[in-house]
């Protein structure tokens, strides 16, 4: 990743050279668009590496949600130094107008032509990086991977639209094909920052796990002879790959104190083999009137185990 920020500098620096002398507001908008990649990818350096700390006094479920705050860090910077700069370009070209210079709107075109490339090749490795990790469905559940997918995605896209508009520019000589491409860019940067932005918020607040993972754990626990009735389960995702379960169930009658213990112990280890990112799972075993419990399924002979 370091040599993917290097690379992302070098490019934003060329970009903002070539739209300075050209005057080209599309390539500015591509600079700018560039910088705020190179910003995220440090983003998503902290957030590798402080979310892989282990659980202290402090923080006893862990720091994987660290990836969370920093990709949602990553979405800000996406929308402000990218689409918000985007859009300002793109106005201010349609109002003001520029100069067409064709010599450095050539060096400008052999820029894009270098980043395209570049980012192609990136957009290539993460993409492969996603089919590794189990394809789409697993592989962007990592909201790192997912930025840098997303960022590299928007990158060639947007290389693509500030070079047509600056070849249209150049061919009938109306800035308002630069402009639009910057206007376009700056849609497609915020678009981004939403989607990224509200994937991390929602993580951030306490997702629940997968809905597949949270029906296992479901069919395990009203599998249980001992387990009369889930009362309650409750998850929460605290990492990429780690989660709380919480559940509230109602015993069959008659256990003592000693079997419920060893039920407990037998249900939880069941629990974390059969769904591996459930690192922290607590069950509650609810207390029921002697009546209800006597109406229970369990007592009146609807389920096996009576």
């Amino acid at each position: 990743m370091l040599v993917a920020l290097a690379a992302n500098l070098v490019i934003a620096a060329a970009k903002a050279v070539g739209g300075f002398a050209a005057g080209s507001p599309a390539l500015l908008s591509e600079a700018a668009h560039s910088v705020a990649d190179s910003m995220n990818e440090v983003f998503l350096l902290a957030a590798l590496r402080r979310s892989s700390r282990p659980a202290d006094r402090r923080h006893p479920f862990g720091y994987g949600k660290e990836r969370f705050f920093w990709s949602l860090l990553a979405a800000v910077g996406i929308f402000v130094m990218g689409g918000c700069f985007s859009f300002f370009q793109g106005v201010e070209a349609l109002h003001t107008g520029t100069q067409e210079k064709l010599g450095g709107y050539v060096a400008g075109l052999v820029v894009l032509g270098v980043a395209f490339l570049a980012e192609g090749a990136s957009l290539l490795r993460a993409l492969h990086q996603v089919r590794r990790q189990g394809g789409a469905s697993a592989g962007l559940r990592d909201p790192a991977l997912r930025t840098v997918v997303a960022e590299d995605g928007t990158a060639v896209l947007g290389v693509t639209l500030a070079a047509i508009g600056m070849v249209l520019h150049m061919v009938t000589g109306q800035v308002v094909w630069e402009a639009c491409a910057s206007l376009a860019i700056g849609v497609l940067l915020v678009y981004v920052a939403y989607r990224l932005g509200r994937e991390a918020r929602d993580q951030l607040i306490g997702e629940a796990a997968d809905p597949e993972a949270t029906s296992r754990i479901r069919s395990l626990l009203r599998a249980q002879p001992e387990i009369d009735s889930v009362e309650a389960l409750f998850t929460m995702k605290t990492g990429l790959d780690s989660a709380l379960v919480a559940a509230r169930v109602d015993l069959v009658p008659g256990l003592d104190s000693e079997r419920v213990e060893e039920v407990a112990v037998r249900i939880k280890r069941s629990i974390a083999r059969t769904v591996p990112e459930a690192r922290q799972i607590f069950l509650d075993v609810t207390d029921r009137p002697a009546q209800e419990a006597a109406e229970s399924p369990a007592a009146t002979g609807e389920r096996g185990g009576a």
